[in-house]
This record gives structure tokens, C-alpha cells and sequence, in this order.
């Protein structure tokens, strides 16, 4: 076992490299990157948004032991990858909200950066998700955006308590516009409404979290 997560991410070559987040991370030491999909490691994490299971803070361990992955590819061409036959442990994200300029505020639209540095968090590597971020100008702004949320992900027992808590936060906040979401995120009224929440008996299997309508290339790097 490793005291820190090792980083792997499957690149598609399909977005500019100025402005590929994952090229910075490997630049600073941060990720490996691949090019296949087949030399993912075999049994990490790997962020998808078409996973069955939501990504908990139990899986922390997994990702000491065998690593956290991730698939860079654009918007326009990541459904394939997606859906081809991906190595490792398959985990979705639940909802966050863009910090990065081209998406910024909407939600699930996260740079490769953002959804390893939201996955770090969730999993209890708070300084390795804000060390990872403070090589972006705009890194501070998602943390900024998603504390109350990411705190809420990261106090779960388990993915299904993970699923309770983002359809608690669909309602108080996606059920709006963006913009009036976002806003809701700073007060103290939601904040009062994610402390306060609780969740019931832990169930075997989650609903696949592609269901929620701003569902769609929460780990594919913005073009």
C-alpha cells in the first residue's frame, strides 16, 4: 500500500494541449498519463460517468492500494471511450459545479483537473486535492463553488448515502437555474439545509447516477 494516491489518466489526444489540464498535472510531476485504454491500471478507480455506483469516501482504500484514474478525451467524441470495456473499479461523481472559465458554474462540467481533485477530497486527500488545484488560476474558485457540497460527499459512510445526498442537493439546488443554484450554495439557509442532513439504511445498489439531467462528460477534459 502507498501513503499517497498514484494518479493515472488515459488521454484521447483529442483537445488542445495549452489548455489540456491533464498535460499540466503530468508537466508538474502530478499524473502518469497513457494513451491506451488498456494500460489503465487494473484494479484503480476509475472516474466515469457512466458508472453504476456513485464515488464514496469508502474508496479511499482502493486508491491507496491500486490508484485513481481518469479519461481525458472532449465532449464531442467521449462517448465511445466511455462505453468501451474500461479496466479497474467504474465510479461516477455526484454533482459539482465548474470552477474552470469555459464551463464556469455549470454543473457536472469539470475539467479532468476538477474531477480528480473532487475525488481526492471526497476520498479524505484534502491537501493533495488543493496542492493538485493550486497549479490553476481558477483552482480556488471550484473549491470556492463546492465546499459546502464537497464536505457534505466527504462526511458519507458509503455510495448509497452519496446518491441520498446529491438528490437532496438536486432539490435545493439544481431544481433552479445555474446561476440561482450557485447562489444558493453561499447561504446560510443551504448550508443549514446539507449540515442537518441525514440519510437512511444504506442500499445495495444504486440507481446508475447518469440518470440525473445534468448528467453527461463529468471527466472529459473542455475544449
Amino acid at each position: 500500500m502507498f501513503d499517497q494516491p498514484r494518479i493515472t489518466v488515459y488521454h484521447a489526444s483529442q483537445c488542445d494541449p495549452k489548455r489540456c489540464t491533464a498535460l499540466k498535472l503530468r508537466a508538474h510531476g502530478f499524473v502518469r498519463i497513457v494513451q491506451k485504454i488498456r494500460y489503465l491500471p487494473k484494479r484503480a478507480i476509475v472516474l466515469n460517468p457512466l458508472a453504476e455506483f456513485a464515488f464514496a469516501p469508502s474508496d479511499r482504500e482502493r486508491i491507496l492500494n491500486h490508484g485513481l484514474a481518469a479519461l481525458d478525451c472532449s465532449w464531442n467524441h467521449c462517448e465511445k471511450i466511455l462505453h468501451s470495456h474500461v479496466k479497474g473499479t467504474a465510479r461516477c461523481l455526484p454533482v459539482l459545479f465548474a470552477g474552470n472559465p469555459v464551463n464556469f458554474a455549470k454543473p457536472t462540467r469539470l475539467t479532468t483537473a476538477e474531477a480528480l481533485a473532487a475525488a481526492l477530497y471526497i476520498a479524505g486527500f484534502k491537501s493533495e486535492a488543493i496542492e493538485l488545484l493550486s497549479l490553476f488560476t481558477w483552482g480556488h474558485t471550484f473549491l470556492e463553488l463546492n465546499s459546502k457540497l464537497l464536505e457534505a460527499y466527504s462526511n458519507a459512510s458509503n455510495s448509497a448515502e452519496v446518491v441520498q445526498i446529491q438528490n437532496r442537493i438536486n432539490n435545493l439546488i439544481l431544481g433552479s437555474e445555474t446561476k440561482k443554484g450557485v447562489d444558493m450554495l453561499k447561504t446560510n439557509s443551504t448550508a443549514t439545509s446539507l449540515n442537518n442532513l441525514h440519510v437512511g439504511p444504506s442500499m445495495e445498489k444504486q440507481l446508475p447516477l447518469s440518470e440525473h439531467p445534468y448528467y453527461y462528460g463529468v471527466y472529459v477534459a473542455t475544449k
